[in-house]
């Protein structure tokens, strides 16, 4: 008990409460319990680490009507037995105020499949996640004590479970645990700074001193420093920053969108550019929930609905998908709704992105001796669009620019703003290289499962010197 109101005890509870509580012609219940635990640590000490838990309950009602099928969504954080009620009838209320719903489409039954487990208790992480990398973390400390760096940064990790119920009759469970490490490094006079990130999750796989050694790198080679004016150079995009660009691209890839003729992706004259070549490399950039390292929810969890995404779509099947196939474009964002209205298949959006290169791609260190002139970035941060029609991004690098001549690295440059459109990017990559796992440092409390290669791109535009440091 507390307060007199009684905590529903397992996320599984509360879909059949609330399902047998609705009133609806149909009803969706969407149960989450989130567990997380993380570290922090500035100037070579641990300063503050935690644990959390919460629990939030998401109901989609749905109302038949003469004109339609209207839907209803609210969602809650902290429902107890004695509130959960008071949610069921927000959600039909909102129904019935709504007007008839252009995606409306049967809930989805039982398949027959697996559940996941829809009648165990949620899984949860704590601070023992850290248990093998705390120690490595206290190690680097010693190194950069001796070394006169300072190291700052820190990890986290979360697990979600999630319980999805249809009054159909619907029930699937999903385990989703999602961890990183963010490590900048900065020397003692605090005038270079590098920085580092990795997704994990469950921090076994963590190689902290790899990481480490990999900033240390980096501050010596800013011991020299070059002034470079803007222009269009040459540059060696690390994976991090082909995440954070193929990433946003991909939001910005539904199809419906496309269809109307207000995106990168729509044809001239009408219809969308599937079937256009838009790398002469052979990529192939897909989202796969099954991909090993990379694990997502294997069906579609939608809390509102998008053009990629429906309510009524919940616990629909994901499979892997191939956005991009060896250069080609060959599939746009759709849930069942804006596949029929573009005449494209069904591709929910799917939680993680990968940029496969062809097998045998060189290390971003060989690419590095193998290149004539040019940058090599760290990062890219402060992305903000220009213009949807081009999908024209403009943004700065950060922590470390490095001049790049006769195969070695010669210095730090100052920091640019950039002008580039992912699908521009695509156009005039030369050379990719190996796909690895990566952080996409500006979109990593949104999207942090991807894996991608280095990328060479000619005349990459640096618009702007920046003063960011």
């Amino acid at each position: 008990m507390s307060g007199g109101q009684t905590v529903v005890t397992r996320p599984d509870e509360t879909v059949e409460r609330a399902l047998a509580l609705s009133k609806a012609d149909g009803c969706v219940v969407i149960a989450e319990e989130t567990s997380a635990a993380n570290l922090r640590w500035a100037g070579n000490a641990l300063t503050t680490n935690g644990e959390t838990r919460g629990r939030r309950v998401t109901v989609v009602a749905t109302v038949a009507g003469t004109e339609g099928t209207a839907s209803g969504t609210v969602s809650r954080s902290g429902v107890t037995v004695d509130r959960l009620e008071d949610l069921v009838r927000a959600a039909e209320a909102a129904a019935r105020d709504a007007g008839p719903a252009e995606d409306a489409r049967p809930l989805l039954g039982a398949s027959g499949g697996p559940d996941g487990g829809f009648t165990e208790a949620p899984a949860q992480t704590s601070i023992g996640v850290f248990a093998d990398f705390a120690p490595e973390l206290g190690a680097a400390f010693g190194r950069a004590r001796e070394a006169d760096r300072l190291l700052y940064g820190f990890a986290s990790h979360q697990l979600t479970s999630s319980y999805v119920g249809t009054s159909a009759g619907l029930r699937r469970r999903h385990d989703q645990p999602t961890g990183h490490v963010e490590l900048n490094a900065k020397s003692g006079d605090l005038t270079r700074s590098a920085w580092g990130g990795t997704p994990t999750r469950d921090f076994r796989d963590v190689d902290l001193a790899a990481l480490d050694a990999d900033l240390t790198e980096r501050l010596s080679w800013a011991t020299r420093t070059i002034d470079l004016p803007a222009g269009r150079y040459e540059t060696l995009l690390p994976p991090s920053a082909v995440a954070d660009l193929m990433v946003y691209m991909y939001w910005q890839s539904g199809a419906r969108d496309a269809h109307e003729g207000r995106t990168v992706f729509s044809k001239p004259g009408g219809g969308t550019r599937v079937g256009d070549r838009l790398t002469d490399l052979p990529l192939t950039l897909f989202s796969d929930p099954n991909h090993p390292g990379l694990e997502s929810a294997p069906f579609t969890i939608a809390h509102a609905s998008s053009d990629t995404a429906s309510v009524f779509d919940n616990g629909l099947p994901l499979e892997r998908t191939n956005w991009v196939t060896d250069g080609v474009l060959t599939a746009l964002g759709t849930n069942r709704h804006t596949a029929e209205l573009t005449g494209l298949a069904v591709a929910p959006e799917i939680d993680n992105l990968i940029l496969d290169a062809p097998a045998g791609g060189r290390t971003l260190a060989e690419m590095v001796a193998s290149t004539e002139r040019g940058l090599l970035l760290t990062c890219l941060w402060y992305i903000r669009e220009v213009d949807p029609q081009t999908l024209l991004l403009t943004g700065l690098t950060r922590d470390g620019v490095y001049l790049v001549e006769g195969g070695e690295v010669v210095g730090a440059v100052n920091n640019f703003r950039f002008n580039e459109s992912p699908v521009d990017v695509l156009g005039r990559a030369v050379e990719a290289g190996r796909t690895e796992r990566t952080y996409p440092r500006e979109w990593g409390d949104w999207f942090t499962r991807a894996a991608m290669p280095a990328l060479r791109v000619r005349d990459f535009n640096m618009s702007s010197p920046s003063r960011a440091q």
